[in-house]
């Protein structure tokens, strides 16, 4: 679908009731179930028939994927590119479906939750010392080349985080078995040892240190101990939430990583590093990084967000405004919606104004809006599913203050 010119204003939208998020929320799921879960992804270029365009060079496999990505309408039907089928994506529908039992009690939800689980399992990458999942196409970046199924820390964190909900849930030991088994992984990784904490890898084939990622790895640890008591997880976990907190920046923030290359401070990252230490203090109720925490979720509320509710992506400039800040967002609000009265209603607001301005009256959730253009590519994980999960969290903090 080609760009257009963006004729809307930041205007707040009115409050959402349950209702209507439930509503937005079963749009956007009924058309990823339409297309049997499969999609495209930001990522995704290099599976072009373009590619041998690039002659195996890393300046242009990242040409290419870029310009597949950043293209202000979606060309990967004129290049070869197909929707495919996304681990990522279909841990956050899992996720989804559960909150999504849990805010109504809908049966076919938690059938749908489980066969999502089931089909994460049997989609694992093969060959680990547990259940791990990565990209089913090569990603070519500044930092090098990243291989098809390369696992990743990102990856199988939150698919962790969806298969302990569904435990919590229904109590199927099959499911802590899963979230256990991805433990197991995670103790393979290489590991940036310092005097102030750990820094767990990105992935297993070399060191790369980053915040998100490993406070993800950390979180799973922590909440998967709690449930199956774990002193290897206990302390790895600590010494990775030690690492990202004592890198604090001083007024909250954090860079993406430490190396000069990584030196931005953007929303969604912030948000997951502020639910990773938040998971982690729930689940140890070791309150020694608390101040970090409550140091950065006040930089993320106050940083981040116009009045209207329209997410900033990054601390200094708002465009572009993406799908995954708003998602995320939510996300956020509603997990800090106990311990801050003002956080349900933000997520309200980051919720209207974004079905308002991104939500597709076929159900699916634009990509980005930039100054003058709105890309409305219709990415899998990168939006309808993390949408999905966000909206389906939201409908039950409303309906369960």
């Amino acid at each position: 679908m080609p760009a257009t010119l963006s004729t809307s204003r930041p205007e707040e939208a009115p409050a959402l009731s349950s209702a209507e998020v439930l509503a937005s929320a079963r749009r956007v799921q009924a058309w990823v179930e339409q297309r049997k879960f499969r999609g495209y992804d930001p990522g995704d270029g290099l599976t072009s028939f373009l590619r041998p365009l690039t002659f195996g060079t890393l300046l242009g496999e990242r040409v290419l994927q870029q310009a597949i990505w950043k293209a202000p309408f979606n060309v990967r039907p004129l290049v070869g590119v197909r929707p495919q089928e996304s681990t990522k994506g279909r841990g956050f529908m899992a996720w989804g479906y559960v909150m999504l039992h849990r805010a109504t009690g809908d049966a076919t939800a938690a059938a749908r939750a489980r066969e999502c689980l089931d089909w994460l399992d049997q989609a694992r990458e093969r060959g680990h010392a547990g259940h791990c999942w990565g990209n089913h196409f090569d990603f070519s970046a500044r930092s090098g080349r990243m291989k098809a199924h390369t696992p990743t820390i990102v990856w199988s964190g939150l698919i962790g985080q969806a298969c302990l909900e569904a435990y919590e849930e229904w109590r199927d030991p099959a499911h802590l078995d899963l979230a256990d088994s991805i433990c197991r992984w995670i103790l393979t990784l290489p590991r940036e040892e310092t005097s102030r904490g750990t820094c767990l890898s990105y992935t297993g084939d070399e060191q790369c240190s980053v915040h998100n990622s490993s406070l993800l790895g950390a979180a799973l640890l922590a909440r998967t101990a709690y449930h199956r008591p774990n002193a290897a997880y206990l302390d790895l976990a600590r010494a990775a939430v030690e690492y990202s907190c004592a890198r604090q920046l001083p007024d909250g923030a954090w860079w993406y990583g430490e190396e000069p290359q990584y030196h931005w401070v953007d929303n969604f990252h912030t948000g997951y590093n502020l639910d990773s230490i938040r998971r982690f203090i729930d689940a140890t109720r070791d309150t020694t990084f608390q101040p970090q925490l409550d140091r950065g979720y006040a930089y993320f509320k106050s940083v981040f967000f116009e009045p209207s509710g329209r997410p900033r992506y990054y601390h200094n400039r708002t465009f572009p405004v993406d799908i995954q800040c708003a998602a995320q967002a939510i996300d956020t609000f509603c997990l800090f919606s106990d311990r801050d009265p003002e956080a349900l209603p933000m997520a309200r607001k980051v919720a209207a104004w974004t079905i308002a301005h991104f939500q597709d009256r076929t159900g699916y959730f634009y990509y980005r809006k930039y100054p003058v253009l709105t890309a409305r590519t219709p990415y899998f994980h990168w939006g309808q599913a993390t949408m999905f999960k966000a909206l389906t969290h939201l409908a039950w903090r409303l309906r369960t203050p």
